[in-house]
């Protein structure tokens, strides 16, 4: 139960809270001989543990930002994905690496890949073994199709493209909707990004003002050849100025100038359709990777909550009072 409590099979923040209070219910009547056995063999007890250390780590405004940009990192990602298949020494991570044409002394893999993703919570070590945390050991069950996409996002960067990515799941958005997201500053440059990498379709038509005809009657007006020649021209669907200045065969600016006279006389209005942005199918995959991981750290921050609550009692003993007989016992 205790592993399953981060999976990613656990469909619901209701189960999960279930399963949460029925741990809580068998510590409070679980009654272990000595504080040693509660620690070495309770899992409740290495879960909180474990979620404790994640707190101070999570405990970050840019934890989000932090966690994507160590995860794109092919190499980085390579060792995730082995140690998470099971506890590894570094002389196995460096010979897997070399099995991937990969050449990496130890302290380069330590420093640069394995250092990143204790940072984060999703690796420990211990008596020279590295090992998935229960936290890396679900985040793992999501990554499946994410090496595909690595080097389509920026190495290291603000995390614009993957939260772009994610509000275009829910379906095609207007500028001003993306504008919401991130800053008009910006956006141009990361829509154009993720359109070269093929993850977004920009609109084929970068025209969003349109001409209409009005139900007015058009003899009720004295209108010159010209005004006559662009008002006959524009059709019931609406037309864009360079079209229409094509069609009717003259400069974009003097389309203007008739569509102005010929607004003044209510024979014409204009509509602004905004540009809408959404997913290729690529895309699409990704951004349900990066939503699930998303929801994984948002969940996993209200699981350590729940159960790291200074208030309450989870434990038979709590937890200042059997660190406390843990040293007496040492001294002795």
């Amino acid at each position: 139960m205790v592993v399953n409590l981060l999976s990613p099979s656990t469909k619901n923040q209701q189960g999960t809270s279930e399963n949460l209070k029925s741990l809580e219910a068998m510590c409070n009547h679980c009654t272990p001989i000595t504080p040693i056995q509660c620690i070495s063999m309770c899992r409740f007890y290495k879960l909180k543990n474990e979620l404790r250390h994640l707190r101070n780590i999570m405990d970050n405004p840019n934890y989000t930002t932090d966690f994507f940009n160590v995860l794109k990192n092919p190499t980085r990602f390579h060792v995730f994905q082995v140690i998470a298949n099971g506890k590894c020494t570094l002389t196995k991570i460096q010979q897997e690496l070399k099995n991937g044409d990969n050449q990496h002394s130890k302290y380069s893999i330590i420093t640069d890949y394995i250092q990143p993703l204790i940072t984060l919570g999703l690796v420990t070590e211990s008596v020279g073994k590295y090992t998935a945390t229960i936290f890396g050991t679900s985040v793992h069950g999501l990554l499946d199709g994410f090496d595909e996409f690595i080097q389509k996002l920026p190495a290291k960067s603000e995390c614009y493209e993957e939260a772009l990515l994610q509000h275009l799941l829910s379906g095609a958005k207007t500028s001003q909707e993306i504008h919401q997201v991130i800053s008009p500053i910006i956006a141009s440059r990361t829509l154009n990004r993720l359109a070269a990498s093929k993850l977004i379709n920009l609109p084929v038509d970068r025209n969003h003002i349109f001409f209409y005809k009005s139900k007015r009657a058009v003899t009720l007006e004295k209108l010159t050849d010209s005004e006559m020649k662009v008002y006959q021209a524009i059709p019931d669907e609406g037309i864009a100025t360079d079209k229409l200045a094509k069609l009717v065969g003259c400069s974009q600016r003097r389309i203007y100038s008739h569509i102005r006279h010929l607004k003044g006389k209510k024979l014409v209005f204009t509509r602004n359709i905004p540009l809408t942005y959404n997913l290729t199918n690529d895309g699409q995959k990704l951004a349900v990777i990066l939503q699930n991981l998303s929801k994984k750290v948002e969940e996993t921050w209200g699981y350590i909550e729940y159960v790291i609550q200074p208030s309450n009692r989870v434990y038979s003993i709590p937890f200042s009072e059997l660190e406390m007989k843990v040293k007496k016992i040492g001294r002795c």
